[in-house]
C-alpha cells in the first residue's frame, strides 16, 4: 500500500451499543478500578478487565461530577478511547496530545490521579483541563481548541530530530475540526509524510450542534448504507481471492466504491497524506484495541477515524448533548435534573435578550459567533431570527472577518465570543476590521475572572489587547442596565469597531428588566456614583460593583465620605471626569478585573501623565501571572480584590501617604 491507502473497518456491534438506561446499569467502582494505581496498570489488564474499567471509570466520573460540577458529555464519550490509548501506549514515553482536555477526565483518573478526582475543578484541585505542571502524561495543555495535531506534529518533527522513537498521538474531536489550524496541521504533517497518529474522535457534536461541512459528508457516508453494504460485498469477494493480487483488488475495488458515493472522510484525509483507518466503534474495546495497536505500527501519518457518543451511558446525556456538555452541581443522577436558583438572570441571557429586541427594530442587525450561541446569548438571537444568525464554528479568525464584510457592505453586525477565545482573532481585529474602520461590534463575553475554568478561559487580558486597537470604543457595564445602554450605544455607533465585554455569571438583580427603556450612552462619557472628598474609587465593569460595596467600608473606619466613579469606557477615557477627580483628591484609585499591566489603571495614568497634572492613580488588578482556578469569590481573595480587602488596602494605604 502506499502512505495514501486506506484501511476500512465496519462498526461493529457489542453490549456497549445496548441502549442506555437512565444510569446505564453501570456498576459501582469495584475491584479493577482499585487496583489501578497507575497507568501502567492499565497496560497489564486482561480485555475483559479492560471492559469493566471503563464502566467503571464512567460510574466514577457520573458520581463525581453530578456532586462537584463540570464537563460532562465529552468526558463520557471518550473513556472507552482513553482506556485504549493507555492500554496500547506508555504516556511517560509516547505524546497522547489531547485536544481541548476536558475531555480527558478519564485520562486523569488513570495516570494516578483518581484519589484527587473529587478535587477536579476545586479551588487548589484538579485542574479542569490538562495541565503539564500537573501530571507528566500531561504533555501539552490547552482549553482551547483545535490545537492538538499542530503540538503533535511539532513533537513529532523534535522526536525525529534528536532520533528518538517514540510513537506521537493527536486526539481531536470532530468540534474541533472547525477550527484552521487543524488543517493546516493535517497539510504540514502529511506534506512531511510525519510519522504520527491523528485519532479523530467523531461524536457529531462539539459544545453546540457542529456546523461544518466536512462533517456532514463524513456522517453521511458512514450512515450510507449502499457504502457499508458494498463494502461488506468485497470483502466477501477478496476472501475468495489469494496474494497480492486480492489486496490490490480489494484496495481498487473500495476506492471506487468510495469515489462513486462521495468524496467521503477516507478521501478526504488521504488526500492530505494520510493513511485513513476507519471508521471503528469508539465504545467496543474488543475492536478498538486491537486496531489501534496495529496502526501505531504503520509508518507515516495515520488518521483513526473513532465513532463515539457524547454523553455515552445516560440516556438523558446522551439524548441532549448541548444541555448535558456541562453538569451543575448537586445534579440528580436518576434523572439529570440540574439545581435551580432564583437569582437574577445571567448577563448572557441580558444580552442575548437585548440584542434581540434591539433586532427586532433593525433588520440590517445580524448576529454572528464560533460555536457557541448558549454560551454567548446569541441562541435566544437565533431562534427569533435565525436566517441572520451566523455560527462559524470554532474559528474566531472567521466569524471576525466575515463581520468585517457584512459591516463594509452596511449591515450592523455583532459579533459575541468569550473574552478569551477572541484572543484568537488579534489580527483580524487590528488588520480586516480596525484598519478599515469598520463598524464591526464585539461582545466579550466572559470577561475577568470565569472561575472553575481556570487560566485557559479567565478573561483577563481583553482591555489590554482590545485597548490598544487604533479607532476602537472600549466599554464595560456595572450592572445589567448598563449593559443594556451600552449595547444600544454600540449598534447606534457607526465611526468605527467598538467592543463591550461583560462579567460571567449572575447580574446585579437591582434593575427591572421588563422596561425598554435604554438609551445609548455618550462616547468616552463616565459616571460619577457618589460624591466625597480626599479619597476617589474609579471602577470600571464588575470592579465598580466591589468599590460601590467598599466605599461604606472605607467610610466608616476614616470618618469621610469618599468619591465613586464608574469609567464606563476604557477607550475614550473621560479626560474631564478623571482629571477632575485626580485633582480634586488626594489619591485616586482605580480597580479592573483585568491584568494590572497595559490594562484601564494604565490607561488612566497615560491620560494623568498627558495632561501634566502631576497626579498618578493608584490602581489595583490582576497579576502579571496566569491566575488559577476557583470559585471567583476565592479568587478575588486570594488576590485581595473583594471589597472588604480593598477597603482596607485604601485605608492602609491613605493613611500611610497622609500622616
Amino acid at each position: 500500500m502506499s502512505h495514501a491507502d486506506s484501511i476500512s473497518f465496519p462498526i461493529g456491534s457489542s453490549d456497549n451499543n445496548a441502549p442506555a438506561t437512565a444510569a446505564s446499569g453501570i456498576p459501582a467502582s469495584g475491584d479493577v478500578l482499585a487496583r489501578v494505581k497507575s497507568q501502567e496498570d492499565v497496560r497489564n489488564l486482561s480485555h475483559e478487565d479492560l471492559n469493566a474499567l471503563a464502566q467503571q471509570v464512567r460510574r466514577r466520573i457520573i458520581e463525581v461530577i453530578a456532586t462537584k460540577g463540570g464537563h460532562f458529555g465529552s468526558p463520557l464519550g471518550a473513556v472507552e478511547i482513553t482506556v485504549a490509548l493507555l492500554h496500547v501506549f506508555d504516556p511517560l514515553k509516547d505524546r497522547i496530545v489531547w485536544d481541548v482536555g476536558h475531555q480527558a477526565y478519564a485520562w486523569k483518573i488513570l495516570t494516578g490521579r483518581n484519589d484527587r478526582f473529587e478535587t477536579i475543578r476545586q479551588h487548589g484541585g484538579l485542574s479542569g483541563f490538562l495541565k503539564r505542571s500537573e501530571n507528566p502524561a500531561d504533555v501539552f495543555g490547552a482549553g482551547h481548541a483545535s490545537t492538538s495535531i499542530a503540538a503533535a506534529y511539532g513533537m513529532a518533527q523534535a522526536r525525529d530530530r534528536q532520533k528518538k522513537d517514540h510513537k506521537v498521538v493527536a486526539v481531536i474531536g470532530d468540534g474541533s475540526m472547525t477550527g484552521g489550524m487543524a488543517y493546516e496541521a493535517l497539510n504540514n504533517a502529511g506534506l512531511q509524510r510525519t510519522n504520527m497518529m491523528v485519532l479523530f474522535n467523531d461524536n457529531e457534536m462539539s459544545i453546540s450542534q457542529n456546523v461544518w461541512a466536512v462533517h456532514k459528508g463524513l456522517s453521511s457516508l458512514i450512515t450510507n448504507p449502499a457504502y457499508n453494504n458494498l463494502k461488506q460485498d468485497i470483502k466477501k469477494m477478496v476472501r475468495g481471492l489469494m496474494g497480492q493480487r486480492a489486496v490490490s483488488t480489494a484496495h481498487t475495488m473500495e476506492g471506487a466504491v468510495k469515489g462513486m458515493l462521495m468524496a467521503g472522510p477516507a478521501l478526504f484525509f488521504e488526500e492530505l497524506g494520510f493513511r485513513y483507518i476507519g471508521p471503528v466503534d469508539g465504545h467496543d474495546l474488543d475492536q478498538l484495541i486491537p486496531i489501534m495497536r496495529g496502526a501505531s505500527e504503520l509508518e507515516g501519518p495515520i488518521c483513526l477515524h473513532v465513532i463515539t457518543k457524547k454523553g455515552k451511558g445516560l440516556t438523558y446525556a446522551e439524548a441532549d448533548p448541548i444541555k448535558y456538555h456541562a453538569a451543575t452541581q448537586n445534579m440528580k443522577i436518576e434523572t439529570g435534573d440540574m439545581v435551580k436558583t432564583d437569582a437574577p438572570p445571567a448577563y448572557t441571557k441580558v444580552f442575548g435578550t437585548t440584542l434581540t429586541e434591539i433586532a427586532a427594530k433593525d433588520e440590517r442587525v445580524v448576529a454572528i459567533t464560533a460555536a457557541m450561541d448558549g454560551g454567548t446569548g446569541t441562541d435566544i438571537f437565533a431562534t427569533a431570527f435565525p436566517e441572520r444568525f451566523y455560527d462559524v464554528g470554532i474559528a474566531e479568525e472567521c466569524a471576525v472577518t466575515m463581520a468585517a464584510g457584512m459591516a463594509a457592505e452596511g449591515m450592523v453586525p455583532v459579533c459575541a465570543i468569550y473574552s478569551t477565545f477572541l484572543q484568537r482573532a488579534f489580527d483580524q481585529i487590528l488588520h480586516d476590521v480596525a484598519l478599515q474602520h469598520l463598524p464591526v461590534r464585539f461582545v466579550l463575553d466572559r470577561g475577568g475572572l470565569v472561575g472553575a475554568d481556570g487560566p485557559t478561559h479567565h478573561g483577563s487580558f481583553d482591555l489590554t489587547y482590545m485597548r490598544l486597537v487604533p479607532g476602537m470604543v472600549l466599554m464595560a457595564p456595572r450592572d445589567e442596565q448598563e449593559l443594556r445602554r451600552m449595547l444600544r450605544t454600540q449598534i447606534a455607533y457607526n465611526d468605527g469597531p467598538s467592543a463591550m465585554r461583560y462579567p460571567r455569571g449572575n447580574a446585579t438583580g437591582a434593575i427591572d428588566l421588563a422596561t425598554t427603556e435604554y438609551p445609548p450612552l455618550e462616547i468616552g462619557k463616565g459616571e460619577i456614583l457618589q460624591h466625597g472628598e480626599k479619597i476617589a474609587l474609579l471602577g470600571i465593569g464588575l470592579m465598580t460593583q466591589h468599590f460601590l460595596k467598599a466605599a461604606p467600608l472605607i467610610e466608616a473606619k476614616l470618618g469621610f465620605k469618599v468619591t465613586v466613579a464608574d469609567a464606563r469606557f476604557v477607550k475614550p477615557l473621560d479626560r474631564d471626569m478623571i482629571v477632575g477627580l485626580a485633582q480634586s483628591h488626594a489619591l485616586l484609585f482605580t480597580a479592573e478585573d483585568n491584568t494590572i499591566r497595559g490594562g484601564f489603571g494604565s490607561a488612566v495614568n497615560e491620560l494623568l501623565a498627558e495632561e501634566n497634572t502631576g497626579r498618578n492613580s493608584i490602581p489595583f488588578g490582576l497579576p502579571d501571572e496566569f491566575v488559577d482556578h476557583g470559585t471567583p469569590r476565592e479568587l478575588y481573595r486570594d488576590l485581595g480584590l473583594l471589597p472588604e480587602q480593598l477597603a482596607e488596602r485604601i485605608v492602609t494605604e491613605f493613611q500611610k501617604r497622609t500622616k
